[in-house]
């Protein structure tokens, strides 16, 4: 045994031995212990804390136990006409999630977001900022596909988003950037165009949240994609200041 640690524990086996002297002194012969809990509780996701109710330290929920609860979800009629739920991809720790409005065809066929066209703009669009699929989270707010791809309906919503906000306290990103218009409304409560909502930093469960415009919408008008690219040097900018100014 080197003789440095040899010294360290002689001196804490001497500190707690006079520790419990002390004890003695004044009369305590026992101590009693609280019962510690076989298992935290999971914290709300408003608070994506420490401390739950009061009632002692909480932990974060798994996106694995998120995604079970969903196994099968039958809280709104569109499940009446899904093929999958598609309930996100990517890094369960990830600084960056994109937010979309609701599963597509391929989608639905596939149970991951973002796999048709529109999502090979969104690979694209991550090599430019220098990342891949696996270094961010993309999910949607609902995960289920509306028939036809109409719009999200406000049961639909109330049924889905309670996931969604479970979702995003499980990964604690630094940013969520909201894709499309019907996404970025439905998270801000706002019925501003994305025309007038991209480009400004909001927030969504206190976490900072930048609206711009959905790649599919760029497939259709791609002038637009310069502005997509101003949007995301925000981003890029606020994940690096997020590092101490480092790359």
């Amino acid at each position: 045994m080197p003789d440095t640690f040899k010294k360290e524990l002689l001196e804490t086996v001497a500190q707690v031995r006079g520790v419990l002297e002390d004890f003695l002194t004044l009369g305590i012969r026992e101590i009693d212990f609280p019962e510690l809990p076989g298992e935290l509780p999971v914290c709300p996701p408003e608070t994506c804390g420490i401390d739950h109710g009061g009632q002692g330290l909480c932990r974060s929920e798994s996106l694995e136990e998120i995604r079970a609860e969903l196994e099968d979800c039958r809280r709104c009629p569109l499940c009446e006409g899904r093929k999958n739920i598609v309930f996100g991809v990517g890094n369960p720790n990830a600084r960056l999630v994109f937010v979309g409005e609701a599963p597509g065809r391929e989608e639905d066929e596939k149970g991951e977001p973002f796999v048709g066209e529109a999502g090979r703009l969104l690979d694209r669009i991550l090599f430019a900022m220098g990342l891949t699929r696996p270094d961010v989270y993309i999910c949607n707010v609902l995960k289920c596909r509306p028939p036809g791809n109409r719009d999200p309906r406000p049961e639909e919503i109330e049924a889905c988003e309670p996931y969604l906000k479970r979702q995003l306290a499980a990964i604690r990103p630094e940013i969520i950037v909201a894709l499309g218009q019907f996404a970025a409304q439905t998270l801000l409560r706002d019925q501003s165009p994305i025309s007038r909502l991209r480009g400004e930093w909001r927030e969504y469960q206190g976490m900072p949240l930048l609206p711009t415009f959905h790649p599919a919408y760029l497939l259709r008008n791609p002038a637009s994609k310069k502005e997509v690219w101003e949007d995301m040097k925000l981003v890029m900018n606020r994940l690096r200041e997020g590092q101490g100014g480092g790359a």
